[in-house]
């Protein structure tokens, strides 16, 4: 049986700030930031704006009727959770008025989970293959005003579709996982923005995706000759550069490394622009490589690396099916290259809003016409999302 991705979908916050502008507020020098991380800007997300509203817009720009009626189960991944019980799943399957009869839970695993959340979506088919799995990836990551992390921060989501015979991708039987017990990013439930041991992090994805590739290889049988692609996590594109430097097979013709590197450069189009969004950055990456590539073809197989602090990292890949083109929604450029730029008092105004909550704990908002959906107001504590009429 075939199963993999059969749609993609992304949405993202419609505000956006230039990482030059940053620097020059920052007294950072720009080719620190723009070379040094190979990210040029960044979405930032309002008060109205989080993981259930980009979620549903991610997952309302792929799904038809039909779809909605044919799915099994909701899947959020994220590790910026609005509610410590609710499951953002549960509003995203409100939102979209998908069938009653769903599963809808919410997964969490640092940036890995959206993989995990695939493999189960996976198993879920396996067993009906009728039915159809949503499952979305999305964050908001946010760190303090003139800390080490605020240049990597980022707003969206990613929503696939998971069914029998895709469309766009088949999943290979080939995934291996890694687990390491690490403190190298978290976030207690006391705080608002995480903690990160930069350095010790960066070395940990590192070692991470050497120790799981060997280890790939070998299961396996096969090398990175085998690979059209190599897509990566991406909390900022240069750390993946230094991965598929690492992983890079010196031996292979010339032309293949230049085909990986070519494609690795189409995969990290949409996240310089957009930021790092934990655990959608690497299907970020796979959708800005699908839509951007000019060599892919039918059967070529995309390995795809996975991880998330704390640690768990894992590989697989996917082979392109027949006609994947017509599958895809947009080229995303265009959308990106139209957000509200921002300056860098709009932006830290924006940073620092927060619902403000009266006695009986309640808000309503304003100022999200722009967005397909939104946490438009808290009535006692209960957040309640529309979808914009425009």
């Amino acid at each position: 049986m075939n199963i993999g991705i059969d749609k993609i979908g992304f949405a993202t916050a419609n505000y956006v700030l230039k990482l030059a502008d940053l620097a020059e507020a920052r007294n950072i020098a720009p080719e620190k930031l723009s070379k040094g991380l190979l990210v040029k800007e960044f979405s930032v997300a309002p008060v109205t704006e989080d993981i259930v509203t980009m979620g549903a817009s991610a997952a309302a720009a792929i799904l038809t009727e039909e779809d909605k009626n044919e799915i099994y189960m909701v899947i959020v991944a994220s590790e910026s959770g609005i509610d410590q019980s609710k499951a953002s799943a549960v509003f995203v399957h409100g939102l979209l008025r998908i069938q009653p009869f769903a599963r809808s839970f919410e997964m969490k695993e640092a940036c890995y989970s959206a993989t995990a959340a695939l493999d189960y979506a996976k198993l879920h088919v396996e067993k009906r293959p009728s039915s159809k799995v949503l499952v979305i990836a999305s964050d908001i990551a946010k760190y303090g005003i003139e800390t080490p992390g605020e240049p990597t921060q980022g707003a969206g989501a990613v929503a696939m579709l998971i069914t029998n015979n895709p469309r766009i991708l088949i999943f290979n039987e080939d995934n291996v996982a890694q687990t390491r017990d690490i403190m190298d990013f978290w976030r207690p439930n006391y705080s608002t923005t995480p903690f990160v041991n930069g350095l010790y992090s960066t070395q940990q994805y590192l070692d991470s995706l050497e120790t799981t590739w060997i280890e790939y290889q070998k299961r396996n049988q096969v090398s990175l000759k085998n690979f059209a692609a190599v897509c990566f996590h991406l909390p900022y594109p240069k750390l993946a550069l230094k991965g598929l430097k690492k992983i890079m097979d010196k031996s292979l013709p010339i032309e293949q490394q230049e085909q990986l590197q070519a494609n690795f450069e189409q995969s990290i189009l949409y996240s310089q622009k957009v930021g790092n969004i934990y655990t959608g950055s690497l299907f970020l990456g796979l959708l800005s490589l699908l839509e951007n590539s000019s060599t892919l073809k039918t059967g070529d197989r995309i390995a795809l690396f996975s991880y998330g602090s704390g640690a768990v990292s894992e590989i697989f890949s996917g082979q392109l099916v027949a006609g994947f083109k017509q599958q895809l929604q947009t080229n995303h450029l265009e959308i990106l290259n139209n957000r509200t730029l921002l300056s860098i008092p709009d932006y830290e105004k924006l940073f620092f809003e927060e619902a403000n909550l009266d006695k009986n704990g309640s808000a309503s908002f304003t100022n999200y016409e722009n967005q397909d959906f939104a946490l438009a107001e808290i009535v006692e504590h209960q957040r309640r999302y529309i979808k914009v009429e425009k």
